[in-house]
């Protein structure tokens, strides 16, 4: 059992967040960020991204994050109860997350690298269909990809928009990463792959004055890239806590059984 003497508490400028933070507001002595040794985030998925986000930027790499629902889907929460926080810190569970490290270089030359903790995707941004060359570990796999993008997903981020591209759910602790096309035109029979994790991953888009792609990283957006680097970063693994009830682990799992 763990004893968090520092707590943080953060929460999304939604109102029915900022009414769950007053509602916590005398139940500890809530310290900065900083200080803390552990973080309870209140808000939704999209909250707690950003939270995780700014701890890489911290390099509060040892710090946990648990999250309280005030969103609507509230993947990576637990759900919002006013009472008894003690005791639900003390019986957690945790969970390692391995973010994606993405390095793009713009059409200008710029390189931009940044990390996603759900997925790296890139995307057209005109009506014209993106083409792209995909290769694995140095070696070409698909010399032309035509699609409207393709997504490289943790099994963190696999039930997220891999799942909504149709792409496969990964088990938490897997050591995996599926890589999914989002709409693909040519290959048509091709709907994506599963790589160990350990797999580097490239993808340069053909003709990018014609058909200009994006890649975004989590919320992050680089616009007309002309080439994308995706691996898996080992050096920054962030930790999550759930209620034993509602491990993150049991949830991707049972996500497969979902009607």
């Amino acid at each position: 059992m763990t004893e968090f003497l520092r707590r943080a508490l953060v929460a999304s400028p939604t109102p029915p967040a900022r009414e769950a933070a007053a509602a916590l507001a005398d139940s500890a002595d809530w310290v900065p960020v900083g200080d803390a040794d552990v973080v309870i985030a209140l808000g939704g998925d999209g909250f707690m991204l950003q939270t995780l986000h700014q701890m890489l930027a911290r390099r509060q790499l040892a710090v946990p994050v648990f999250g309280m629902n005030l969103g609507t889907v509230g993947f990576l929460m637990n759900e919002w109860r006013p009472h008894g926080l003690d005791g639900r810190l003390a019986r957690a569970k945790s969970f390692k997350v391995t973010p994606l490290e993405m390095t793009a270089t713009g059409v200008d030359g710029r390189v931009h690298t940044l990390p996603a903790i759900n997925e790296v995707s890139l995307l057209r941004e005109t009506r014209q269909t993106a083409k792209l060359e995909v290769t694995v570990n140095d070696r070409i796999v698909l010399p032309e990809l035509a699609c409207d993008g393709i997504l490289a997903a943790t099994p963190a981020g696999s039930t997220a928009y891999n799942l909504s591209a149709q792409g496969p759910i990964l088990p938490l602790g897997s050591a995996l990463i599926a890589l999914t096309p989002i709409s693909p035109f040519r290959p048509r029979r091709w709907r994506g792959a599963i790589l160990p994790d350990k797999t580097r991953i490239g993808l340069r888009v053909l003709e990018p004055a014609k058909r200009p792609v994006s890649a975004v990283a989590d919320q992050r957006e680089v616009r007309d890239v002309a080439s994308v680097a995706i691996s898996m970063d080992r050096a920054r693994e962030l930790t999550l806590l759930f209620d034993p009830e509602h491990a993150l682990d049991d949830r991707i799992t049972m996500e497969q059984f979902a009607a």
